[in-house]
């Protein structure tokens, strides 16, 4: 069945297409945006349902047209980073923008800056929620014609290369052009300072004031990698769906941005010291200026820079985490010596990544300060934790999605992200994921839980994942896992025996899983692939699937009585503690907009009123100079934090208010019928594989699987040398219907 747009918001659409491709004022985007709110608003209250939307064509031209203005409004702020070093930008644009009302009494020297390179980004943030928002209600099943094998273009093949891991050629291509943006910006700005140089000492050789500003440009070429450098771990941003990325797979993005904005900060403090040496003005290095940059503030920033980057090397990070986790929250301390060192006109340059990261962090905050309800424990004997949490209904998220957790009575610091197992169609009231017990943390989670507590304070933050699940569109799937990289796979598995439970499902017609487990005892994760309440759910007729595990430590079958059940533990919660709700972002894109939108509006106009009326008078009237340069920092970002706060603060409690009614719905529908009294022990007779999966699994004994034989897509998670394996089988000169996707959480 069709369904037509209303009569009454024909005409109102098609205004809203041609406008949204000319928004040249600040009163034509405000209009597309109420437009936006008011026709959605309007609907909804009407009762026509969102799904409807689904067969409209006009409101998918719509978010095509929307989806056309942020490719534009992304390309034009990246040509922008490309003009800055140029001489038309520093004698023809500059000059020109700051000539008019941009700089004007009410941002002074800033105003350029807040409209070239931050508005551009928080536009695109802001009206990308929008997009996504529709986006998630237009998604249609996939098609027949899409979910046959298609050939896959070089430049999406992965390629393995040390030290970098497993990249594509879209990866590689970006990089070399990131890279060639660095190589230009250096080119010009050096040519362009070299046409005026400055000496700035009496008797100072030529050579010596070029090494000074091949010096400072190499600070300026730095700061091209910090307007990137947040974008990658704003987990609940809007920019990496828009671009089809996670922030589970853009962490690498993060730590390439960091290495290269190191060396060249690196290069730029040395090279300072040095040029000071060999003019004799080693003074400069305590220099706290009144009128230009600090010195000072740029030293401390670079030794603190230091700390977090020898901490943060792979093998640092691996085998003493904690030290890398706890001197990597000095960046709190670097970013405000490091903006004290460049100034407030490069801040506003350098804004959006950072400004969005502090909306994340902050709804990160408020999320997690609620504990929540954890139904029940499952001890596999495998020494692996199954937790369960009780959901909000309205909570969606995708596979392999990852849930951040967070227990004080192991740590009040550390966070430890860790995959969701569940599924959320499947199971619209729980929540559940795998600990594996590996370290030192969740050793200790394993033994409070097998202690005699019978309840566990867990505070948590997010899911996080894809905003689709694109695996459908494949014909056939291979899973290959090692160890606990099993754990994402079991929520794709849960996904597609939902899916297949649909009218003519569209979903792969045959799956293959390969898990390698160095014992035995570890087969008990595949107690996890089907939904366990204490009923077991059969894998539907439909459902080809085939397991072939491989345990590589093990020469023989364990017998029956070596065999161990697992034991469900069942937990008393507060009355305190809350179902898992939505955070602000994929379940509520509109909300997040809405915090974006609004806290930056509110920083520009504090920002505005505190120029214009306090230091604009302060700046004219001072005898001894102009206003202190080191201020103008810590007012912009005392009132960024304040637009921020007091924004998402508003908004959050607003929300939280429907989460708590949604919250008190869900109480007492947790998994499991008869409970057992809190703090007991069950064993499971017998493991759900057993009675569901044995005849679809094959066990193999004292070797591991032969990758190379694989000759169709896969999705692989497990060790580095595993993922590397695969993904040489996949690269460039194999069979052409190969879909490859790491899944790695070795950050």
């Amino acid at each position: 069945m069709k369904y037509s747009m209303l009569p009454e918001y024909k005409n109102q659409y098609s205004m809203l297409h041609r406008r949204l491709f000319f928004p040249c004022t600040i009163s034509r985007m405000t209009w597309t945006w109420g437009c936006i709110i008011k026709t959605w608003y309007r609907m909804k209250c009407r009762g026509s349902p969102i799904p409807l939307l689904e067969e409209n064509k006009q409101m998918r031209n719509l978010n095509a047209v929307v989806g056309a203005v942020l490719l534009v409004a992304l390309v034009g702020w990246l040509m922008i980073w490309v003009m800055l070093p140029t001489k038309a930008y520093k004698n023809s644009w500059d000059p020109n923008l700051s000539s008019t009302h941009f700089n004007s009494v009410y941002f002074q020297g800033q105003g350029t800056n807040l409209l070239l390179f931050s508005f551009p980004v928080m536009f695109i943030a802001a009206l990308g929620c929008v997009y996504l928002h529709f986006h998630t209600r237009l998604q249609e099943p996939f098609s027949s014609s899409e979910v046959k094998p298609k050939l896959i273009s070089p430049l999406w093949r992965p390629y393995v290369i040390s030290p970098l891991g497993i990249v594509t050629g879209v990866e590689l291509a970006f990089m070399a052009m990131f890279i060639a943006l660095l190589i230009w910006s250096l080119a010009n700005y050096v040519y362009v300072s070299f046409g005026h140089l400055h000496m700035h000492k009496q008797g100072e050789k030529i050579w010596q004031a070029k090494f000074r500003s091949v010096s400072l440009r190499l600070g300026y070429v730095g700061n091209i990698c910090w307007a990137f450098l947040f974008f990658p771990v704003t987990r609940g941003s809007s920019l990496l769906p828009l671009l089809g990325l996670t922030s589970e797979s853009t962490i690498k993005y993060h730590i390439w941005l960091g290495h290269v904005s190191n060396v060249l900060f690196a290069l730029h403090t040395i090279g300072f010291v040095v040029y000071w040496g060999m003019t004799n003005q080693m003074s400069e290095m305590l220099e706290w200026s009144r009128t230009y940059v600090s010195n000072v503030a740029g030293e401390i920033a670079m030794v603190i820079a230091v700390v977090m980057w020898v901490t943060s090397f792979g093998r640092v990070r691996r085998k003493m985490f904690e030290v890398f986790f706890y001197t990597h929250h000095l960046y709190v301390l670097y970013i405000l010596f490091y903006l004290l060192h460049v100034g407030a006109d490069y801040l506003c340059m350098i804004l959006p990544g950072m400004f969005l990261f502090m909306i994340d962090r902050y709804l990160r905050f408020l999320q997690s300060q609620r504990n929540a309800r954890l139904i029940s424990a499952r001890l596999l004997p495998c020494g692996s934790v199954e937790l369960n949490f009780s959901k909000c209904p309205g909570l969606k998220y995708n596979p392999t999605s990852i849930l951040f957790i967070n227990i004080p009575t192991i740590s009040k610091l550390q966070w430890h992200p860790f995959t969701v197992t569940s599924n959320s169609n499947l199971e619209p009231n729980n929540l559940s994921l795998v600990v594996k017990s590996l370290g030192s943390w969740s050793r200790k989670l394993s033994q409070q839980i097998s202690s005699s507590v019978d309840r566990l304070q867990v505070s948590v933050e997010g899911p996080y994942g894809p905003i689709s699940s694109h695996f459908l569109r494949h014909e056939e799937l291979v899973l290959i896992s090692g160890g606990s990289g099993i754990t994402p796979f079991i929520s794709i598995i849960r996904e597609i025996i939902f899916q297949s439970s649909n009218p003519n499902p569209q979903i792969p017609s045959r799956i293959l899983l390969i898990c390698a487990f160095k014992n035995s005892t570890d087969l008990a994760m595949l107690d996890l692939l089907l939904p366990f309440d204490g009923t077991p759910h059969p894998i539907p007729e439909l459902l080809n699937l085939q397991i072939e595990a491989y345990i590589t430590r093990e020469k023989d079958q364990p017998t029956d009585s070596e065999k161990q059940p697992a034991q469900t533990k069942r937990f008393n919660p507060a009355q305190s503690d809350g179902p898992i709700s939505a955070n602000l972002g994929p379940n509520a894109w509109l909300w997040l907009g809405a915090i974006i939108l609004s806290s930056f509006a509110l920083f520009v106009v504090l920002l505005g009123v505190v120029t214009r009326f306090y230091i604009y008078p302060i700046d004219r009237n001072a005898h001894d100079g102009s206003y202190h340069y080191s201020y103008f920092v810590l007012w912009d970002g005392f009132l960024a934090c304040a637009g921020v706060l007091a924004v998402s603060s508003a908004v959050f409690l607003v929300k939280k208010r429907r989460d708590l009614a949604e919250g008190n719905r869900v109480k007492g529908l947790e998994v499991g019928v008869s409970p057992p009294p809190p703090g007991s022990f069950v064993g499971e007779v017998e493991s759900v594989p057993v009675q569901c999966v044995a005849g679809a699994t094959n066990v193999h004994f004292g070797r591991r699987p032969d990758l190379k034989t694989s000759d169709v897509g896969v999705m692989a998670c497990g060790s580095r040398s595993l993922r590397h394996e695969v993904a040489q089988i996949c690269s460039p000169g194999s069979a052409q219907n190969l879909h490859f996707e790491s899944i790695s959480f070795n950050w």
